[in-house]
This record gives C-alpha cells, structure tokens and sequence, in this order.
C-alpha cells in the first residue's frame, strides 16, 4: 500500500513538475517576443546570435585580384585566375575547380550551382565540389537559371533571333531551344516538378512597353516547340517586369516595376502593391514568400527598416523591425540578409532573427548561401553559419 502511495506522489510531482516547465517555457516565449530589452539579451549571451567582426571565421582576399565571390548550399566560393576555390564554413578550402571563365554569371539552387562567362560562350554545372558538366554554346549568356533538382535555363544573345532560350537536363543534355524574333527575354524559371518553363519578355518594339510571361510544357517543348506554350499572362500597358519565380506548389511569382503578382492555375493576384513611396528593396528569390522594405520614422530624426514577408499561398505577412535604413538585401531559400551598413542582421522568412553581425566599418558585399553567408571587405571575407 505504501509503494503505491509513493508511486502516486511521485507521478503527481512529475506532472506537476512538467507543468510549471510548460508555463515557464509559454512565458518566456511570450516575453522575447513582447520584450525588446530581454530579446536583445537573450539572442547575445543564451542563443549566440551576435557576432562581431573581429570574432568571425574569415578568408583572406587580395582586393588588387579583385576576386569574384558567391555563396551557394555550405560553402563560399571564390574565382581567380580561372581557378573557382570552394571554402566551407570553418574557412578551409574545400575544393579547386579550373574554369574557363573571367567575368562571371552565377545561378544557384539546393546543391548546384550554375557558372557561366558573362556574354560568353562557356558553362559549368557545379555540384558537391565536382564540375558534373560544362558546355560552350553559341551565342552570348547573358543569364543563367536553375531548379532545385538541376534543370537548367540558359538567356542567350547574339544570333539572328533576339533571344534565345536553351533548357538542359541535371546532366548536361539539351532538351530544347526557344526561339524570341521580336522580344527580349528579362528572366526564366523552371518549375520544382521540372513540369514547366516559365519565360518573362518584354516588347518594346511600340509607343509602350509591353510585358508577358509565357509558360511552356517541357515535355511538349522536346517533341512539338510550336504547340509547347501552355499559357501566356500579360500586364498592364507600360508595367515593365523585372523577374519571376516558381516557388512551392508551382506557385509562380511575378515582380513588375509597381507590384509583385503570384500566379497559380488561372488565378493572378496581387501580392505587393509598390505604390507606396516609402518601399525601398523588394524581392521575390525565396521560398514560397515574397519580402519588402519599408523605411519607418522612429522620431524627429531617427528612422528604422520594416522587413515585410508575404506569404504566397496563404498571403499571412511576418514583420521584422530593425533601427537605421537598409542599403541593400539579399535573399536565398528561406533567408534574408539585411545591410544596415556596418551591422547585418540575418532573418528568416518566418520573421525571426538568426545572426546579427556587427563591424567597426562599413561593409562592402554580403553572399548569401542556403547554409551560411559571407560579409566581404576589401581584404577578407567573414564567415556566418546560419
């Protein structure tokens, strides 16, 4: 009888135990959202989110070089001399890749990452330290794209067409070639499901500018290119697209010069209206959200950055505010990069704060990978694990 006494006392002090952790824990979390003070604290001296320049990984750089730097999946990557280094994020070099090329266009996704010479002939397909294939193709690149599994979209000038656009395989294969005689291709994607090609053009060829995006079968475009468009959008008169992007579902997601449209089915809807004139960057390179700045006054002379994220499919809006105007982002997967100048904050699209990183001087470019990040100066390159 008394080991089952003992047994009831000692579950009910488990549970009640159990339950003042709950609390605890649902507090805490309440406070760090609700309390600036003790969020500050608790990202700088329990989660470790703060680092400062002189506490960073770093690569040394020569700046009289004038190395080409880039981020993809866990590694940066620096050109040279036709030699592409691959750094992971302790700072040891990984990997060294020769590669034909001078001036350099990237492309990345997941594992791979697409280098191509700018309005050049060559390309490389980059993935897990390894060249898995290159090409030389006619005609100028002048931009690259890549899904998640590999596909490639190749933006070409130079022929008797005004663009061409080339579609290769994860293994180097070319699939198909689209043909434009009287429009100029701005962007492509190709859809998660490798289904489709997205292509945005403009036609400037009348009084307005005319932008469309077409969306192409990549089955049908191999055996039929002339019955391959599936579907065509059009925009306003003199609304000028600037990129689009499949994201999740085969939601593709469309930036104009005044909104930032998401297009699923037959469905176009607005996401992001640019008519306010306190927007400063936007961007719609994620996964599944599209993000913009809003510069907020905070006092007579003080203003602050409000980082806004849209969600596509459900169109529910994740806020981050941060002291001081932003001079730029950039934006990968699921992370946002912030430059306040000398201090970055690095934010996910759920709105919370990953790392912030600050500096005595003023930072010169930020990369940004799905993993980690670099802050570049003129000498180095500091590395950030995100």
């Amino acid at each position: 009888m008394q080991i089952n006494l003992d047994k009831r006392k000692k579950k009910k002090l488990i549970i009640i135990i159990s339950s003042i952790l709950v609390a605890l824990i649902i507090v805490s979390i309440a406070f760090y959202i609700g309390n600036k003070s003790f969020r500050t604290f608790f990202d700088r001296y329990i989660l470790g989110k703060e680092i400062t320049e002189n506490k960073a990984t770093s690569i040394d750089i020569s700046d009289q070089e004038n190395p080409s730097i880039y981020a993809f999946d866990q590694y940066i990557t620096i050109l040279n001399k036709n030699k592409l280094n691959l750094y992971s994020a302790s700072g040891k070099k990984e990997y060294e890749l020769e590669v034909n090329i001078s001036d350099a266009l990237y492309a990345s996704n997941n594992h791979f990452l697409m280098i191509a010479q700018k309005n050049g002939q060559n390309l490389y397909q980059i993935s897990e330290g390894n060249i898995v294939w290159q090409k030389e193709i006619e005609g100028q690149i002048q931009k690259v794209n890549v899904n998640k599994n590999g596909y490639v979209s190749i933006i070409i000038a130079g022929s008797s067409y005004k663009t061409v656009i080339a579609t290769y395989s994860p293994q180097g294969k070319e699939l198909f070639k689209t043909y434009l005689s009287s429009t100029t291709c701005i962007d492509t994607t190709i859809s998660a499901d490798n289904k489709y090609l997205a292509i945005a053009e403009i036609n400037t060829s009348g009084t307005l500018i005319q932008s469309s995006i077409k969306v192409i079968s990549v089955e049908k475009a191999q055996t039929d290119p002339t019955n391959s468009v599936i579907n065509t959008y059009n925009a306003e008169s003199d609304q000028l697209i600037k990129n689009i992007e499949y994201q999740d579902k085969n939601y593709l997601v469309a930036m104009y010069d005044n909104e930032i449209k998401s297009i699923y089915k037959e469905q176009n809807e607005q996401i992001v209206s640019f008519t306010n004139d306190k927007i400063t960057f936007a961007n719609i390179k994620l996964n599944n959200y599209a993000v913009y700045t809003l510069e907020k006054s905070s006092g007579l002379f003080n203003s602050n950055t409000q980082v806004s994220l849209k969600n596509i499919t459900t169109e529910k809006e994740n806020i981050y505010v941060a002291e001081g105007i932003a001079k730029d982002i950039k934006t990968h997967a699921n992370h946002i990069a912030l430059n306040l100048g000398s201090e970055i904050h690095f934010i996910t699209t759920n709105g919370w704060l990953t790392k912030k990183y600050t500096s005595e001087k003023e930072v010169k470019d930020i990369v940004l990978g799905e993993k980690l990040a670099g802050v570049v100066y003129k000498d180095k390159i500091d590395i950030i694990n995100l």
